[in-house]
Parts: structure tokens; C-alpha cells; sequence
């Protein structure tokens, strides 16, 4: 498994780069933040995700291992490949895309092409824990930056996916209000 590629960029164009390493071009699919800082001709080493499937050998590359650890939980999102994974990276920093997620931030994420809400609201239901914060810290994160309050946190996460008050309310209806928070909005997404 590649790993890493370090050599001299060959050659660059929307979404890809040729990395030559000891006579061999590798093509490598990367974000526009990491093309648009390395010049043609100049050294460069990517942290390198390889995707091999039965008609496809691909390798995606970063700068920062902090942004390709970012593409693969994008990855084990259902329904987001690479192409779509690298889109979401192409809105801004790893950071900046961490808190889009965090903060519920759907709108942000619908500006990556490719995203539409579904997935947008899918995105940060599955990996909002798993960037940091607790669930009961990400809804009242959620409830402040929307001005509500923590009376019904799954209603606020759900109005921070761009669901209206009443539909909140709607889609969860009939769903346990005992069960943890992220499972109910898991639940009322698929309802949904």
C-alpha cells in the first residue's frame, strides 16, 4: 500500500497532479489548496490514500496528514466517495471544514460540488462525534449559534440541517425521546 509519495511535481491541472518519482509519473488527485501552493518542478510529498477497486487503482494526496485522516472519515460516510469527499475539502481548510461539521453547519457544506442536503445533514450526523465534540456539546453549540434552546436538542440539531421548526418536530414524532440524541436524528434523517 502507498502511503506517502515524495518526488518533483511534473505536471498539474484541475484536481490532479503528476508527482515523478525516480522516472515514474504517478497521477494523484488532490484539492485546489494543494495545487495552487506547490510550483511546477518543485519537490513535493503527499500523504497518499489509495483507492483500488476492480476497474480502478486511484491515489488521492495531501499536504497535511491532518487533511487526509479528514478524507477518510469523509470516506466512511454512507453514500460519499472520493470525488465527493475531495469537493468538501476544496471548501477551506481541514479546520474550517471540522467546523463546518461540528457546528451543523449544512449550508457551508452544500457549497462543496456534489453535496446536496441529504448528504450535507448526512456528513454531520455521522461525524460530529467523532470530530470532537460530545453530542450533548455539538446541540448546545447548535441551540446557541441558532438562538434556540436546549428543550428538545434533537429538534435544534435537526433545525440546524435547515429543517424547519415544525418539520423538526414532525420528523421526529413518534420516535423515542429516551433514546440518545444522535440516534433520534439518525432516525428522523432516514425517515426523512
Amino acid at each position: 500500500m502507498i502511503v506517502s509519495i515524495e518526488g518533483t511535481l511534473e505536471e498539474k491541472t484541475v484536481g490532479r497532479a503528476v508527482v515523478s518519482v525516480t522516472g515514474i509519473g504517478y497521477e494523484v488527485f488532490t484539492t485546489d489548496d494543494t495545487l495552487a501552493s506547490v510550483d511546477q518542478n518543485q519537490k513535493i510529498k503527499l500523504y497518499i490514500h489509495e483507492q483500488i477497486k476492480e476497474d480502478v487503482h486511484d491515489l488521492y494526496g495531501f499536504l497535511f496528514f491532518e487533511e487526509k485522516e479528514l478524507f477518510e472519515k469523509l470516506l466512511s460516510v454512507k453514500n460519499v466517495g472520493p470525488r465527493v469527499a475531495l469537493s468538501v475539502l476544496n471548501i477551506g481548510s481541514a479546520e474550517k471544514v471540522k467546523g463546518a461539521i461540528v457546528g451543523g453547519d449544512a449550508v457551508l457544506l452544500q457549497s462543496a460540488k456534489g453535496v446536496g442536503r441529504r448528504a450535507a445533514e448526512q456528513i454531520i450526523v455521522e461525524l460530529r462525534d467523532r470530530l470532537g465534540l460530545s453530542s450533548s456539546d455539538a446541540a448546545e453549540a447548535v441551540a446557541q449559534r441558532s438562538g434556540g434552546n436546549l428543550s428538545d436538542e434533537a429538534v435544534e440539531a435537526l433545525m440546524s440541517l435547515g429543517y424547519s421548526s415544525h418539520d423538526a418536530s414532525a420528523a421526529l414524532a413518534g420516535i423515542d425521546k429516551e433514546i440518545p440524541v444522535e440516534a433520534r436524528i439518525k432516525q428522523a434523517l432516514k425517515k426523512g
